[in-house]
């Protein structure tokens, strides 16, 4: 590895920790040695990188360090191509707007053959298994990432209709489905929303009083908490 790669492979590694990393787990991670490490985080530092931390306390990288464009491997290159084909695919028109801008973005900053192997991928994305009803997702992301209630008028798998007040917290997309993952006021408890059975989804402009990580914690646990009793 010559020293630019080691020097991007450190950078790449401190953004994934959002907390202080020791110098010895950074070394580990790069197969090179402390002394290594130290010289390489001031040479960093030196050249911008808003690295803080010193020996023995760990380091972190703060927010707003804009990373030169980086070398992707091809298994890396399918990964992205595979995963906005998908996105753009199975989302709504916006995210899939979003998908194809970010993947065309992502193209423009690679060198001429790893942008040959972008363009000529052969990882494809099949077609849905069903037809489903992508009309309320965008409703149901714009409120989940704004931490918004809904007010949903819901059929489900009995045909019996109701109307629901729920805090969104996650989506999750299948072949035949949306799922919204979400707390139900009426039934006071985490439930299920097949996107494809709302009627109707109006945003209240109201947030929820709990923070969306907190409530995906909660329901996390839930799911690992009902895994068990299914084994014993």
């Amino acid at each position: 590895m010559s020293r630019a790669e080691r020097l991007l492979a450190l950078l790449e590694t401190l953004r994934r920790h959002r907390r202080p990393v020791s110098g010895a787990s950074l070394a580990s991670d790069l197969g090179i040695s402390l002394r290594t490490l130290y010289r390489d985080i001031a040479s960093l530092q030196a050249q911008g990188a808003t690295i803080d931390g010193a020996p023995g306390l760990g380091y972190v990288m703060r927010p707003g360090f804009v990373l030169p464009p980086l070398m992707f491997a091809e298994d890396e290159i399918e990964a992205l191509v595979l995963g906005s084909r998908f996105v753009a695919d199975r989302g709504d028109p916006a995210l899939a707007r979003a998908a194809r801008s970010a993947m065309a973005k992502i193209a423009a900053v690679l060198p001429s053959t790893a942008q040959i192997h972008a363009d000529t991928s052969s990882l494809l994305i099949g077609p849905a298994t069903a037809s489903a009803d992508r009309t309320h997702v965008y409703t149901v992301r714009t409120a989940i990432r704004s931490e918004r209630k809904l007010a949903l008028a819901y059929r489900d798998l009995a045909e019996r209709h109701s109307r629901r007040t729920i805090w969104p917290f996650a989506l999750g997309f299948f072949d035949r489905a949306q799922v919204v993952v979400a707390f139900c006021e009426l039934r006071q408890d985490m439930r299920h929303f097949r996107v494809d059975r709302i009627m109707s989804a109006t945003d209240t402009g109201e947030r929820y009083p709990r923070r969306r990580h907190d409530l995906m914690k909660a329901w996390r646990k839930l799911q690992s908490i009902d895994a068990t009793a299914d084994e014993n």
